[in-house]
């Protein structure tokens, strides 16, 4: 029982001394930097598609707009004409 936690302590400080050294050696920051290379690709790929989107998005809005003003505007005179019709009698 001894024996194995004496183990695991040994390996902590082993772990310990070898950890910094290997992530912060050439090859690691090479890997770093790729990997963040990657998420910029990801993030921008993302970003276009959001854009794409909002876009399209922006022309459903403008022309469902549209689409309520004329139907608004063809339902408007009829009820302009019976409101004074009414107000008139």
């Amino acid at each position: 029982m001894i024996a194995q936690g004496l183990r695991w302590l040994v390996g902590g400080v082993v772990l310990g001394q070898v950890a910094p050294k290997v992530l912060t050696s050439d090859k690691a920051r090479e890997c770093y930097v790729k990997g963040i290379a990657a998420g910029m690709r990801a993030k921008a790929a993302y970003q276009d598609f959001v854009e794409q989107a909002r876009a399209e998005i922006g022309d459903m809005v403008a022309e469902a707009t549209l689409i309520n003003a004329q139907d608004a505007a063809d339902v408007d005179p009829l009820a302009t004409e019976q409101s004074s019709t009414q107000t008139d009698e």
